[in-house]
C-alpha cells in the first residue's frame, strides 16, 4: 500500500476508544503517513467532514447523535467523492447489503482477521468498493433470486434498530433518550411501534430475535 500513503487523510468514527484505538494503530502501520481524525459520535463527524476534506470515512453503525443513513446522506451532500466503509459487530450476511444500498462502498466486520483488514482498506481507497466473499455471496443470491436472507429485523427503519439495540443492552429509556437527543416520548413511540412490527411484548422477546440474526 505504498502507493497510498502520502496525503491520505482519514477518519475514524466510533463511540468506542479502545476500538478507535486498534484500528488507528492498524491504519498507521499500514499507512504510516496517513493523516487520521478520530471521533465519537454523528455530530463530531459531521463537522469534521464539513471543515475537512477527506479520502476515507470509517464508521460504525450505532453512534449517538444520528444514525447511520443521515450520516451517509450528509456525506453525499458534502463530499460526494468521500470512500465510506461501514466497520461493525453486526452480522454482515444480515446487514451488509443495508447499508450498501444506503451508499456505502463497503462493510468491514469487526471481527475480521487482519489480513481482511488490509484488504478492505486497500480496496477501499484504490477502488472505493469493499465486500467480503460473504456478502459477495448474498449480492449474487439477491441478484438472480430476488431475495435475501430473510430476517424480521429487515422491517424495521435504522432509527428502529438503533433503538432496538440500546433496548437490548439493557439501557432504559431515558438514557435511551440521553445518547440519541431525543425526547423519553418519542424513545417510548419507537418502542411501541418496533415491538408492534416484530410481534413482540417484551424485552426478553428483542433479545432473543436479535441474538438469533444479529450474532
Amino acid at each position: 500500500m505504498k502507493e497510498l500513503e502520502e496525503n491520505v487523510r482519514i477518519i475514524v468514527a466510533d463511540d468506542h476508544g479502545i476500538v478507535r484505538m486498534g484500528l488507528i494503530q492498524t491504519l498507521k502501520r499500514l499507512l504510516p503517513e496517513a493523516v487520521i481524525t478520530e471521533v465519537e459520535d454523528f455530530k463530531s463527524m459531521y463537522r469534521v467532514i464539513s471543515d475537512q476534506q477527506l479520502d476515507l470515512a470509517i464508521m460504525d453503525v450505532n453512534m449517538p447523535n444520528g444514525t447511520v443513513q443521515e450520516a451517509i446522506d450528509f456525506i453525499k451532500i458534502k463530499q460526494p467523492k468521500l470512500k465510506i466503509l461501514i466497520f461493525s459487530s453486526q452480522d454482515e450476511e444480515l446487514y451488509a447489503l443495508r447499508y450498501l444500498k444506503m451508499g456505502a462502498g463497503g462493510y468491514l466486520s469487526k471481527q475480521s482477521p487482519g489480513a481482511a483488514i488490509e484488504t478492505a482498506l486497500n480496496s477501499m481507497l484504490t477502488t472505493g468498493r469493499y465486500a467480503s466473499e460473504a456478502v459477495k455471496e448474498a449480492m449474487f443470491f439477491e441478484s438472480v433470486s430476488g431475495n435475501t436472507k430473510t430476517s424480521p429485523v429487515e422491517v424495521l427503519s435504522d432509527r428502529e434498530l438503533q433503538i432496538a439495540t440500546k433496548l437490548a443492552e439493557g439501557l432504559p429509556l431515558k438514557e435511551i433518550s440521553n445518547q440519541l437527543n431525543l425526547h423519553s416520548s418519542t424513545i417510548s413511540t419507537y418502542k411501541n411501534r418496533l415491538f408492534e412490527k416484530l410481534q413482540i411484548k417484551s424485552i426478553p422477546e428483542l433479545v432473543e430475535i436479535l441474538r438469533m440474526y444479529n450474532q
